[in-house]
């Protein structure tokens, strides 16, 4: 409701405004006041079925929020879960607005952000991010082309929900590790503390389970104060764990009021749950997610955090591999990396290693034997250049073993596929191939470095983005958003709302300029005709995609 009540300009509201004669002191205003110019919007679509509210536009651009309590609903029965919360403009802008405490509860107490008397912030010259600021999920478009979706531009408020010494705010990791996971921690601790004056913040041992199985930890700055150096999570993680009434309930047992949830897609989708349930109560809680997937397999944001370290650290196992190769006779080095269901690690790690002569991810797939297989491709190889590099991500050519291996329906914990170890079985294979039916000597060698990447400690990229999308939450917990993800959409930090975070996965499209640049790299064939890939990526684009030497594989 930030973006309803607060105004388009503070030139109405002299007390409002950045100049520091005319600071407001650090009080409680009335969330009440809400007649305010909005500009932008013309239609405003809650979703929410406690109230229906409707936005009108008078003539003197000035708008009034006109909200009635549903007849089919009474203030104490449990509200249905609600709909996406759309906002939208002319020109076809669509702002997909995250939730707001106000939303479910009336008369919330409004303070000043105590950043504008930050020494820090002292240099800034514009304190708060403006309440219309957005930001477009797509950036390449046409002259006629609709404004499209929007995400609200993440940043500090002017006024925040939360008075800082009524703050308890609570940090929990979960699913695999990932480089950087320490240092959202310590920013987050960092950033309620200096920013905001927050002194308490627990940390949640052991991923959800340590909501009601486990101890809280005490964090404070001095607590983490160099634990980005390190690996690992120092809050401990697991998979699974997640008991929604269990953990609301030491939510509300513990009076903790804030709740930052790191980790990949399924905490996140656990994350909205809480937040639904929260929301269910009636409880003043801010849940914000911070995205965690070493893959890189999040929708909608730009990048998560640890991606790059992954790729910078996957190229020294790609590098040992290819010494390795190139020092015996008709050398293989063959490297597994991570990519459950996406390959960005191997396809990233492989353009900037340029020593790979093969790169198999699960969005592309491959056969072994036959015409333009990956058999005759190696052999190939072996004959040019007397060595190879062959990089593949974990999940690529599991339906190869699923006809002989029955465990492609079993689940972790998180409810992910228990993949087989295709790499090695594929090592195999080639092992196989060229000793029994080509008669022919080779020297493989297999390195799986993913444990080694999953520990390590992020980068100095990272690093930095790890601050951002941290201090990003902070901010919008403190303004009163919840039920949000924080991350990077066209290079600006935004607010995004957990069902786009959960909806759907990032993959690599086998038909974009990325894939084309690996195989212009490697050299390697697409091993399926570019009509199949698009027939089954449900594509209808006009077939003017790469062939392999201009014919597709007879198989």
């Amino acid at each position: 409701m930030d973006s309803l009540l607060a105004p388009s300009s503070t030139s109405s509201f002299p007390f409002l405004n950045n100049n520091s004669n005319n600071r407001i002191k650090h009080k409680s205003l009335p969330s009440s006041l809400c007649f305010f110019n909005l500009r932008k919007f013309s239609t405003v679509s809650f979703g929410y079925n406690r109230h229906s509210c409707r936005l009108r536009l008078s003539s003197s651009r000035r708008s009034k929020i006109k909200c009635s309590t549903s007849p089919m609903m009474s203030s104490s029965a449990s509200p249905e879960i609600p709909q996406p919360k759309i906002v939208n403009g002319p020109g076809g802008y669509v702002l997909e607005d995250v939730p707001h405490l106000s939303d479910y509860i009336p008369d919330l107490p409004v303070y000043s952000n105590p950043l504008q008397d930050n020494p820090a912030y002292s240099v800034v010259k514009q304190y708060f991010v403006h309440v219309d600021d957005t930001v477009p999920q797509k950036i390449v478009v046409h002259k006629n082309s609709p404004r499209g979706v929007h995400f609200r531009r993440a940043g500090p408020r002017q006024k925040i929900y939360f008075d800082s010494d009524d703050v308890h705010a609570c940090i929990v990791t979960c699913g695999g590790l990932c480089p950087g996971l320490n240092t959202v921690i310590r920013e987050i601790v960092c950033g309620l503390f200096h920013m905001y004056g927050v002194k308490k913040v627990s940390g949640i041992d052991g991923g959800y389970r340590g909501f009601y199985a486990k101890n809280t930890v005490h964090l404070d700055p001095k607590v983490v104060n160099d634990i980005h150096k390190r690996g690992g999570t120092i809050l401990g993680t697991s998979r699974g764990g997640h008991d929604t009434s269990k953990i609301v309930d030491s939510i509300q047992d513990r009076g903790i009021n804030q709740v930052y949830i790191i980790g990949g897609d399924g905490t996140q989708r656990g994350a909205s749950v809480i937040f639904e349930e929260i929301r269910r109560r009636g409880l003043k809680v801010s849940v914000a997610g911070i995205p965690k997937t070493i893959d890189n397999d999040i929708p909608v944001i730009d990048r998560s955090f640890g991606f790059d370290t992954a790729v910078e650290e996957a190229q020294r196992a790609i590098n040992a591999a290819h010494v390795e190769a190139e020092s015996f006779e008709n050398g293989i080095g063959l490297v597994k990396l991570m990519g459950r269901y996406s390959g960005f690690i191997a396809m990233y790690a492989t353009l900037a290693s340029r020593d790979v002569d093969c790169c198999l991810i699960p969005e592309s797939p491959f056969y072994l034997e036959g015409p333009g297989g990956l058999f005759e491709y190696i052999e190939r190889r072996l004959k040019e250049n007397g060595h190879m590099v062959l990089v593949i991500a974990e999940g690529a050519g599991q339906e190869l073993l699923s006809e002989s291996l029955q465990s492609m329906t079993q689940k972790d914990a998180s409810g992910n596929k228990l993949l087989q170890d295709v790499a090695l079985w594929i090592s195999q294979r080639i092992k196989d191939h060229f000793s029994k039916e080509r008669k022919m000597t080779i020297n493989l060698k297999y390195i799986d470095p993913t444990y080694m990447i999953r520990a390590i400690p992020s980068n100095a990229s990272d690093n930095v983005y790890c601050t951002l999308l941290a201090q990003s939450a902070v901010h919008g917990a403190m303004a009163g958003y919840t039920g949000f993800t924080s991350g990077l959409v066209n290079g600006r930090q935004t607010y995004i709302p957990f069902y786009r975070i959960t909806e759907t996965q990032n993959k690599v499209v086998i038909t974009d300029r990325m894939w084309a640049r690996l195989l212009s790299s490697t050299n390697q064939p697409s091993f399926l005709c570019p009509k199949e890939v698009l027939e089954d990526q449900g594509h209808e684009e006009s077939s003017n995609e790469l062939l392999d030497n201009g014919k597709c594989s007879p198989n």
